[in-house]
């Protein structure tokens, strides 16, 4: 289907980069990222426009970027700064920039076209700066998947029963009703399971003695950003939906970046109204987060390598599948979009269209 390259993607956390050239893909574009001096930081198209070899394995001089094979150097504005053994400097002789941006320790890159970048555009919520929340990064999830089923999946509570029973889900949730909501610009699911005892995460976490309400409510972001909201809450208490805060709540993060068309890296984090300040809470949280997440790693793993098999017949799709479906066609949308050019209201047209 392709990617959508108007769009905002997570490289990494903040603490990931540093003066050192490191080099990454998104959207099947290599990009070279450093902090510059004045610690921002710049993201250049990682090839050399003389041989093509990667910036990456050149060297920083100060500001700029030197390639490792004839020394042609580049300034963070991407335009050639030296070519050594002459004076003159070629117009061809750039390598492109990517805006940069970033948020929360977040750090995110515009891969399209950069005069549609707009940082008011980049996934932003109230409790990244609500002291009441704690705010932690967790890992990279590297995946040999396609990002479609990655980001699918992250719209789907369904799937917790089945692929988490010890940690985010268990049995009790299995013919509960998943309700959908596509008629806004974000997809989301959820559904409460009710009076019922908590799942391995809240035994951990919640303090509960008794059974809970627990909930999922799952938002997917276009293209590929989903927010899991999920928690317990003593199940006397008979909370209503809206009062989740008075839960123990969470917010797990996942910011889906496309590499290749089989390979995609799930950056994830968290976001919580418990343990404010408790690190070891958060490396609690963190060891229980990486066994479900490489739970979903082995599914959805091998499912692409199915997806690329002669198929006997044609797939099926069941109730569950409809936040996916409208994820599909709004990111084919957003593709076919952008592969063509829109002129406008025409000026003094010849053509008449009567329906």
């Amino acid at each position: 289907m392709g990617f959508v390259r108007n769009a905002w993607y997570v490289a990494g956390w903040s603490h990931d980069f540093g003066d050192e050239l490191k080099p990454l893909t998104i959207v099947d574009q290599k990009i070279v990222l450093f902090r510059a001096s004045d610690g921002n930081l710049v993201a250049l198209e990682d090839r050399c426009p003389h041989k093509l070899l990667p910036l990456s394995k050149g060297k920083r001089i100060g500001d700029t970027v030197q390639c490792g094979y004839h020394g042609m150097t580049f300034g963070t504005d991407g335009r050639c700064v030296r070519v050594p053994g002459q004076d003159n400097l070629p117009k061809s002789a750039y390598v492109d920039t990517y805006p940069v941006e970033e948020r929360h320790g977040i750090v995110w890159v515009w891969t399209g076209d950069p005069e549609k970048a707009d940082p008011a555009s980049i996934f932003d919520m109230p409790e990244f700066s609500d002291p009441n929340w704690h705010c932690h990064h967790g890992d990279a999830l590297h995946l040999k998947a396609n990002y479609l089923n990655v980001a699918e999946n992250l719209v789907d509570p369904a799937h917790v029963s089945f692929v988490h029973p010890t940690t985010l889900g268990s049995a009790a949730s299995e013919d509960v009703p998943v309700h959908v909501s596509t008629s806004g610009e974000t997809i989301a699911a959820w559904r409460w399971i009710r009076n019922a005892p908590p799942v391995g995460f809240f035994q951990k976490f919640g303090g509960f003695d008794g059974n809970v309400d627990r909930w999922h409510y799952y938002y997917l972001h276009m293209p590929s950003t989903a927010v899991i909201d999920f928690g317990s809450v003593d199940a006397g208490l008979n909370l209503p939906e809206e009062d989740r805060d008075q839960g123990v709540r969470i917010f797990a993060l996942h910011f889906v970046t496309p590499v290749t068309d089989d390979y995609t890296i799930d950056h994830w984090m968290h976001l919580r109204n418990t343990a404010v300040g408790d690190e070891s809470a958060s490396e609690q949280m963190d060891a229980m987060f990486r066994i479900a997440f490489a739970e979903d790693k082995e599914v959805l793993e091998a499912i692409e390598i199915e997806e690329k098999r002669p198929q006997k017949r044609k797939p099926i799709r069941i109730a569950i599948d409809k936040g996916p479906n409208v994820y599909r066609k709004r990111i084919r949308d957003l593709v076919d979009a952008e592969a063509t050019e829109d002129l406008g209201e025409p000026e003094r047209p010849t053509f008449v269209q009567h329906d």
